[in-house]
């Protein structure tokens, strides 16, 4: 008979040394500890942790009373508001699992992620209750409405039979929540973009969120009490599931309805901003400006994602006190999991060589336990050369659940063990992983492949450029050729030509653009470009 190892003799879970992961204890902790500091503020309101963490259970409460539960999916949609904010806490104390919605999005996909979701609530801000309604008759199952009320917002109309303040005032501020019976349970829904056909369903876990949202103060190196200004949108990954990380920095939330520059650099001023988050386009627009609204003295600090941000941009951002820190991460990983974590001896560096290596992804996160760049049909790593391109795998804690009711996606996610990303990206000598496209992005000119992140860095290197974004046009002679749109700063002029040529300066002839086409671009809610409607325009040149 084998005996019992010695470290598994009388040595078990209790609840005295273990309890499930969960965010939701952040808000509690910062609660009692400091009860009279800041926690959210949005124009003339602002909120104390104590209150929000009164209004949270409230929420919880009100919820319960009315039947909702463990597995109920509450959704809402909303701007970056206090609302929403408290949400992502009251929801899940109440056993629930919240979605946040792209505002962006038109009726039809509402409708059908409210279907798909199950819900059986829906908080509405005024801003989006006309797309809402056209929604709701699209939904085919009976739902409680609530209303969000905003004396800062014009306009709007009443859906549901209740507010939001008057459902608060059902429930009990001292409601006895508890944390999940497991950390595996689901916290939140997000849904991905859904380019091409319907969005998917991501389902987060307890576990995950509260990783992610401690991983993101130590990839930061955030003091406590630090000051977050919202121009990354709640409802993408959970706003990278900050909202969780400033509870557990007993920080402050500056909440913005629009993210325009001039309200950006007043928060700055006014409310001592340190931190903030937004996608590469959020910086460009900020580093382009008017220059007397850069009046601020705090160092600040940028957490910027999405396609790599164009070394200029970085660097005119840390020219005016901006330190950017690049991450990396899909809405399939809780938001960032990968930084480009720097080095002391890197600062050593000029400008331009160090904006030059804060564009590369970097490594994984904290709560990240695998990252590699491998070759997506053997799964075998490429060499670490910078060069050999494969497809970026990752494994870990903040990995989704999975689709929800979409078992054959799931599983095609989930490869020999590894969620495949598929982004396509380099490994470089030092570890450091760089995003050199999206695999549906890469250009294929001639039997080569030409990353179009590369094309677009070089055209922001020119002096005129605003926003640019690369995508290949139909080719009889080569298949496929680079084609640029490209939207120019103001009072700037270039023609098609001047551009063209510039590129041809400054890299490989054969990866220049064929075609330029000048005028804003199309943009998704969080600044990304959308790439697939300017493929379409690039198929319709002919």
């Amino acid at each position: 008979m084998t005996a019992t190892p010695i470290y598994q003799q009388h040595l078990d879970k209790t609840p005295a040394n273990f309890t499930p992961l969960s965010p939701l204890s952040y808000l509690e902790r910062t609660a009692a500890v400091y009860p009279d500091y800041p926690s959210v503020v949005y124009g003339e309101r602002r909120y104390s942790w104590a209150e929000t963490y009164a209004r949270s259970r409230r929420l919880a409460s009100a919820l319960t009373m009315r039947g909702v539960g463990v597995g109920d999916t509450v959704s809402i949609i909303a701007a970056n508001i206090p609302e929403l904010y408290e949400a992502h806490f009251g929801v899940p104390m109440a056993g629930a699992v919240l979605n946040a919605i792209n505002t962006r999005l038109d009726a039809p996909i509402i409708a059908f992620i409210l279907n798909h979701a199950e819900a059986k609530v829906l908080l509405v801000d005024p801003e989006f209750s006309g797309v809402v309604k056209l929604a709701l008759e699209q939904v085919d199952h009976d739902l409680l409405v609530i209303d969000i009320e905003d004396d800062s917002f014009d306009g709007g109309e009443r859906l549901g039979d209740l507010t939001y303040e008057s459902l608060l005032a059902e429930g009990d501020p001292e409601f006895e929540w508890s944390l999940p019976a497991d950390e595996w349970d689901a916290i939140t829904l997000n849904y991905t973009s859904g380019t091409t056909g319907n969005p998917k369903g991501v389902v987060y876990h307890h576990r995950g969120a509260a990783l992610n949202a401690t991983s993101n103060i130590l990839t930061w190196g955030m003091p406590q009490h630090s000051v977050y200004l919202w121009t990354l949108p709640m409802f993408h990954c959970n706003g990278w599931c900050f909202p969780w990380t400033m509870a557990a920095n007993a920080g402050t939330s500056v909440c913005l309805r629009a993210v325009r520059d001039e309200p950006i650099y007043r928060a700055f001023r006014e409310e001592g901003v340190t931190h903030f988050c937004g996608a590469p386009i959020v910086l460009n627009m900020l580093a382009n400006a008017p220059d007397h609204l850069r009046d601020f003295t705090q160092q600040i600090k940028a957490m910027t994602a999405g396609a790599p941000p164009p070394a200029k941009v970085i660097e005119a951002m840390e020219g005016m006190g901006v330190e950017v820190t690049h991450v990396y991460g899909l809405t399939e990983t809780y938001g960032p999991s990968v930084v480009c974590a720097w080095k002391d001896e890197w600062n050593e560096k000029g400008a331009e060589d160090r904006a030059a290596l804060k564009v590369r992804q970097g490594v994984k996160y904290v709560a990240l336990s695998g990252l590699m760049v491998a070759d997506p049909e053997t799964m075998e790593p490429v060499p670490s050369d910078g060069e050999t391109m494969g497809e970026i795998f990752m494994q870990g804690n903040i990995v989704m659940k999975g689709y929800l009711k979409n078992a054959e996606a799931t599983d095609k996610a989930f490869k020999g063990g590894w969620f495949a990303s598929g982004d396509l990206g380099v490994m470089h000598p030092d570890g450091y992983i760089a995003l050199k496209d999206r695999s549906k992005d890469i250009i294929i000119s001639g039997g080569e492949n030409i990353s179009s992140v590369e094309v677009e860095d070089t055209l922001y290197k020119h002096p005129a450029v605003m926003e640019a974004a690369v995508v290949a046009r139909p080719d009889e002679k080569w298949g496929e050729t680079p084609c640029a749109f490209v939207e120019l700063k103001p009072q700037a002029e270039a023609n098609e030509a001047e551009i063209i040529a510039f590129c041809r300066d400054h890299m490989a002839h054969f990866k220049a653009p064929k075609t330029v086409v000048f005028g804003a671009l199309p943009k998704t809610s969080t600044g990304k470009i959308q790439k697939f409607i300017l493929r379409d325009r690039a198929r319709e040149l002919g």
